[in-house]
């Protein structure tokens, strides 16, 4: 869809509201409304009526803010303006909250007695606040003097410690709530806290603008680091806070595509999701922030990046008041002649950011970015098309016990080189983890996290061991691999070498597609250009001729309006 589409004109700003609105019928039918049940005002249906849960997760009352923006604003198609009955549900649900935090003002999301810190307990206590501004005069004097008290526990937990893992987004989302929290409660100490909470995030905040989210840059998240700092500059401006903004959004630009997507698997963590407000408020500061808004609408309107309506039932809340609130604070738009082209749009160059070890390039006939710390991950467009050329996750295979490997797993020890028009990385491949409960698994994990998690310590560091097990462990098997990326006038050749160590047997190997790996909650969403997409799968003799010589060498030439050309394994 281009920017001349009649949707987008007619539609406009107007794409945020649709796209947040349509999703509240879906929270409300998640919530329990039945006045006289114990559960009035829970979120989580499948605590308070399918009854599949043996808690309620906290983090489905985040929707609340979403239901107030609603309710306390004028936008088009809206319904629940002004109406008695959301009223009454969202206090209901904002008391609900109350009752279900811990005595050291902490909220499980995931498993009982998690007592997570930004999320959930950052993300509730930014909706408590927001819901506040908007509904706390109609509040009786009791049910608002327990919100404060939750806001103000839940703040100073937030404030008091941190988790294991660094994960930018979630320093951005302590400081955010701290410093709201400090704000409407008039609170000196929450100030001191937040200032502790901003000077942690700072130190993973890089001069090349992307900011650390486990162990390297992933756009989607840096875009809701942006949006979480954009709204805390707003009530409390300070230069540290701008310098972050203003260059990560010229980090961000890099990883919109000119199909209307956005990240995925060229970020560490993988995420497709673009917050918009962050942009909306900068918008009239920095030209190309309303560029890139502007073409993320068009992506939105296309069917392309991440709606609201795409997310799961436990992440579809916190898109809801970030689409609402993208549309409440729509920047002026600059003269279309001061339009700030998007880096696709521009002459051809090459942007090198060497810590992140990303390249992006524009050439005559297409546009590129690729992650050597991913094992040269790579999105290639054509131009003028915009079509997708090439995905390649990398190389993911499965050996004869049954292990999955593959090369876009992230580690230091990996070689990259990036100087000249041959980019190229060598490693070792690593084991994807693919563990699942069972019931006895699961038992036993219950019963764990009820009888030590009422230690916020052991609760920690309980969290602290899934992540490592789950995400963030780095496990290598006996295969190493080498890619070469080598670009030039007519197109882009990526050669692939593996070698098996050990005596390894390879019982199945894939090469490119778009195959995310990494366990991280909020992706894989389903997105369109998965359907235009392909890898190259090795066949019964490639395979054992791979098995045989212990050594592949496959190479692969993407040209715009020919595709892909595979030369056959040796």
């Amino acid at each position: 869809m281009s920017r001349d589409d009649p949707t987008i004109k007619a539609h406009g700003r107007r794409i945020y509201a649709e796209l947040g609105l349509e999703e509240l019928p879906r929270f409300l039918s998640t919530m329990d409304r039945n006045e006289f049940s114990p559960t009035y005002g829970c979120a989580n249906r499948e605590f308070w009526l399918t009854r599949v849960m043996d808690f309620p997760s906290a983090i489905a009352q985040f929707g609340l803010h979403g239901l107030a923006l609603a309710w306390a604003h004028q936008m088009p198609g809206n319904r629940f303006e002004g109406q008695p009955k959301i009223l009454r549900w969202i206090l209901a649900g904002l008391d609900y909250l109350t009752r279900i935090q811990h005595g050291d003002g902490s909220f499980d999301e995931f498993y009982p007695n998690e007592r997570g810190w930004a999320g959930p307990t950052g993300f509730l206590v930014h909706a408590m606040v927001g819901c506040y501004r908007l509904v706390g005069e109609h509040m009786a004097p009791e049910a608002r003097g327990r919100l404060l008290a939750s806001v103000r526990s839940a703040a100073r937990f937030l404030g008091e410690n941190d988790e294991i893992g660094v994960l930018a987004n979630h320093h951005a989302m302590a400081a955010l709530p701290v410093a709201e929290a400090a704000l409407m409660l008039d609170d000196d100490g929450l100030w001191a806290l937040y200032h502790e909470r901003m000077d942690e995030l700072m130190r993973h905040c890089h001069p090349e603008g992307w900011c650390l989210e486990y162990d390297g840059a992933d756009p989607g998240y840096l875009s809701a680091t942006v949006s979480f700092l954009a709204k805390l500059h707003r009530i409390r401006p300070e230069e540290r806070i701008e310098q972050v903004i203003r260059r990560a959004i010229p980090f961000c630009s890099y990883f919109i595509t000119p199909d209307g997507h956005y990240g995925g698997t060229l970020g560490s963590r993988q995420t497709l999701h673009f917050y918009p407000h962050g942009m909306e408020l900068w918008a009239e500061r920095v030209p190309l922030a309303a560029s890139m808004a502007d073409r993320m609408l068009e992506g939105f309107a296309a069917g392309a990046s991440v709606w609201p309506g795409l997310q799961a039932e436990r992440y579809f809340v916190y898109r809801i008041p970030e689409f609402l609130q993208a549309y409440l604070d729509h920047g002026p738009r600059p003269d279309p002649s001061r339009r700030e082209p998007l880096p696709y749009e521009r002459e051809p160059f090459v942007a090198r950011f060497p810590q992140a070890k990303i390249q992006a390039r524009r050439t005559t006939w297409g546009y590129m970015v690729v992650n050597l710390a991913r094992g040269g991950v790579i999105k290639l467009f054509e131009l003028p098309s915009g079509k997708p050329l090439l995905v390649d996750s990398g190389v993911v295979g499965e050996l004869a016990d049954g292990t999955i490997f593959t090369s876009q797993w992230i580690d230091d020890s990996h070689q990259q080189d990036q100087t000249g028009d041959t980019l190229r990385v060598q490693g070792r491949c690593h084991k994807v983890p693919t563990q699942t409960f069972t019931p006895l698994k699961m038992m036993a994990f219950r019963a764990t996290m009820l009888s030590t998690g009422w230690n916020a310590r052991a609760a920690k560091e309980m969290k602290g061991l899934i992540r490592k097990v789950l995400m963030t462990r780095a496990s290598s098997v006996p295969v190493r691999f080498d890619r070469k990326i080598r670009v030039d006038g007519s197109g882009l050749e990526v050669t692939d070498e593996l070698v098996l160590e050990a005596g390894a047997t390879v019982t199945r190997l894939k090469v490119g597609d778009d195959m995310p790996l990494r366990y991280v909650p909020q992706s894989r969403y389903f997105q369109p250009q998965e359907l235009e997409v392909e890898g190259y799968d090795l066949g019964p003799q490639e395979l054992a001729a791979l098995n045989r010589s212990s050594r592949l060498l496959l190479r692969r030439r993407a040209v715009p309006g020919e595709g892909v050309r595979v030369e056959p394994a040796r």
